[in-house]
């Protein structure tokens, strides 16, 4: 069974930081390109920052690039998404995606639950 499992959300004041954490498992996680997606109260949800499966090439909102930051650890199958000087505006739930290419043209894809940040003072 496919699993996404996110974790490290919570409460912080603005300015401070979150590291979440995504712990895959049932899919070929090494080969799979990891995402993480938000979506605030109201709004549709986003692409916050992709990483790709040898982890060496990374893409962000523009709203987060120099305050986000996608890494991954394939030996653990878990990605991360260290958020510094958070805003109230990051406010989200935030979910974990997986994406791979299956055959030419055919990919799967996976999703987890989401973990709430919120950014408050």
């Amino acid at each position: 069974q496919v699993q996404l499992v996110e974790s490290g959300g919570g409460l912080v004041q603005p300015g401070g930081s979150l590291r979440l954490s995504c712990a895959a498992s049932g899919f070929p996680f090494s080969r799979s390109v990891m995402s993480w997606y938000r979506q605030g109260p109201g709004k549709e949800r986003e692409l916050v920052a992709t990483i790709t499966s040898i982890g060496l090439l990374t893409n962000y909102a523009d709203s987060v690039k120099g305050r986000f930051t996608i890494s991954r650890d394939n030996a653990k199958n878990t990605v991360y998404l260290q958020m510094n000087i958070l805003k109230p505006e990051d406010t989200a739930v935030y979910y974990c995606n997986a994406q791979r290419k299956v055959t030419t043209g055919t990919t799967d894809q996976y999703w987890g639950q989401g973990t709430q940040v919120t950014v408050s003072s």
